[in-house]
Parts: C-alpha cells; sequence; structure tokens
C-alpha cells in the first residue's frame, strides 16, 4: 500500500494547459505505478486545455463545478460526478467557461511499452 497525502501530492505542468493547477496522486513522480496513472487538476475559471490527442486510454471525473469538453467539434458540459471516457488519439479540448473552479480526477493509462 502507498498512500499520497494530497498535500505531498507532486505538482506537474501538462503542455497546452493554461489556468490549470495539477497534482500528481499515484504514478510517476508520485510513485510507481504499472497500469495507469491518477492525477487532480483544478480548472480556474478561464482555465483551458487546448485541443490535442490523448496520448493513451483517458477517463475525466469531475468532482466539483463543471467543464465544456469538445471533441470532434460536439460540446458536451460536464458537471460534478459526470465522467468520460476518451480513447487513446481522441482530439479534445477542456474549458472551464463558469465563474467558478472545477475540479477532476484525471485517469490515464500508463503506455504499453512502460507496463511490465
Amino acid at each position: 500500500m502507498r498512500i499520497t497525502r494530497f498535500s505531498a501530492a507532486p505538482a506537474y505542468f501538462p503542455p497546452l494547459h493554461s489556468g490549470v493547477t495539477c497534482r500528481r496522486l499515484q504514478g510517476h513522480e508520485a510513485g510507481s505505478t504499472q497500469q495507469f496513472w491518477v492525477g487532480h487538476s483544478v480548472y480556474h475559471p478561464g482555465a483551458l486545455a487546448s485541443a490535442s490527442y490523448t496520448l493513451e486510454e483517458t477517463i475525466y471525473t469531475v468532482l466539483a463545478g463543471e467543464v465544456v469538453l469538445v471533441v470532434s467539434g460536439r460540446e458536451e458540459t460536464l458537471h460534478a460526478l459526470d465522467s468520460v471516457h476518451l480513447p487513446k488519439g481522441t482530439l479534445r479540448s477542456v474549458e472551464n467557461r463558469s465563474d467558478q473552479p472545477a475540479s477532476i480526477l484525471v485517469t490515464i493509462a500508463m503506455p504499453r511499452s512502460e507496463v511490465p
């Protein structure tokens, strides 16, 4: 068992993200995992993850607030406790268009080359 206290979770800085605060909860610099890693992102009002392709299978779970997800030109607003599965290679963007922060749990598969 490995516990990561939120107060000790290391920050990480994903490319193409603006106004987003991210912490790694499990995996990578937070401790080795085999199949996936987990992060927590806070999208402050106006924050954006610009359109890019998911490098691996990805799940977003909104814990609080709301974000707008755009996939293939289709917009969906995700609210607290909504989740979305994105296959590897999905072109997507995420934006907080509200005046409140949005909190998201991020789960991403490890690249096959890193899976034992």
